[in-house]
């Protein structure tokens, strides 16, 4: 089933999603999106390859940690594995809700984002500037009395500062104890150069970005007890896996757990 107003994709402004989309060798793409992703540093393929590992990655020892839901927003033009894959494959009754605000996600979600028999999938076409929104529809699938695994990838460096917290936090604040925020922002202090040379391409196609130095990043996890290894660059995060390969990287990720 689907939440929220269904819209038309708007192919004369280049989507997030859709950019990312192309970063990571995808079709579901537009010229307005390839422009915006030709014009960034060569890595930046790369950056979209190890964050998306990190995804993987933690949402595999979340769903081994036991977890079985799932809110995961900012979701992205499927890809495979996409999260429900990587999570059902360890418990196959987990229930996974889907979000983001591209109507061409909500079309390739109805066709693709397929749960398991035992488990469910749900998606709602939302702006996570809805959080209070997100989570009401979020209710009608996930139980708030048990744990939720909240799912923030490479997302909140496209909301500004102080807004982009408010959010994070009342996200967060209707999760219950033992929940978990997972979560990558790309970096403003690693390569400061390249921050800002990817900053000004976004912002000529219309697009804010918010990187974020690591303090600003570390932020988002106040109040919550950040897991082994902390907070670190996407390549470096694992857990119950092989230790991966140094890599150089510009986007940092976490994983809390919620008191």
């Amino acid at each position: 089933m689907t939440y929220g107003p269904k819209r038309q994709v708007d192919t004369s402004k280049p989507h997030p999603a859709r950019v990312y989309d192309w970063l990571l060798g995808g079709k579901d793409n537009y010229e307005v999106d390839r422009k915006v992703g030709a014009g960034l540093p060569p890595d930046g393929r790369d950056t979209a390859r190890q964050n998306r590992a990190f995804m993987i990655r933690a949402a595999s020892w979340l769903a081994a940690s036991g977890v079985d839901q799932f809110l995961d927003i900012g979701t992205g033009i499927p890809t495979e594995p996409n999260l429900h894959q990587v999570v059902q494959k360890i418990i196959p009754s987990a229930r996974i809700v889907y979000t983001d605000n591209d109507p061409i996600v909500l079309r390739h979600a109805e066709a693709l984002l397929i749960s398991t028999p035992e488990g469910t999938t749900d998606y709602i076409e939302a702006d996570v500037r809805e959080p209070a929104f997100i989570v009401e529809h979020a209710r009608r699938i996930l139980d708030f009395e048990r744990p939720v695994a909240l799912s923030l990838i490479a997302l909140m460096h496209f909301v500004p500062d102080e807004e982009a917290y408010g959010i994070v936090r009342t996200l967060v604040d209707a999760l219950p104890a033992g929940s978990y925020l997972a979560l990558s922002n790309a970096s403003s202090d690693l390569r400061p150069e390249r921050a800002a040379r990817i900053t000004a391409q976004y912002a000529e196609a219309g697009i804010r970005l918010a990187f974020r130095t690591r303090a600003g990043v570390e932020r988002f996890f106040d109040g919550l007890d950040l897991v082994e290894p902390g907070l670190v660059t996407a390549p470096l995060w694992h857990r119950g896996t092989d230790v991966p390969e140094p890599e150089d990287a510009t986007i940092y990720a976490g994983v809390a757990r919620v008191r």
